[in-house]
């Protein structure tokens, strides 16, 4: 068997992945439950390191500004434009990532 254990869950996840406009996470991001992931992470790795609960990874990605809450300037943004941004639920969480500036790198 080829695949490992986190092989297995990101392609899980990668199942669960889907596109969503901003306005259609109003409440979550009320709630506090929404985390944003930098463009240069794989969202599937970051949300495959939240199901395994690796804090360590998660203190490294938050220090960095790479993972973290979505700041009131940012979201009134992507508010503003109804951004469409790629998200991914690991409950409570909603893990979302705008990738619409990602191919500028």
């Amino acid at each position: 068997m080829a695949d490992s254990p986190r092989d297995d869950i990101k392609a899980k996840l990668n199942l669960e992945t889907s596109r969503i406009h901003w306005h259609e996470l109003q409440t979550y991001y009320a709630r506090g439950q929404v985390v944003r992931v930098a463009p240069e992470l794989d969202l599937l790795d970051v949300a495959a390191e939240l199901t395994a609960d690796n804090k360590a990874r998660f203190e490294q990605w938050m220090t960095s500004g790479q993972v973290g809450e979505v700041a009131p300037d940012l979201a009134r943004g992507w508010y503003d434009r109804n951004a469409e941004l790629w998200a991914v639920v690991i409950a409570p969480w909603v893990l979302v990532q705008d990738r619409s500036g990602a191919s500028l790198h």
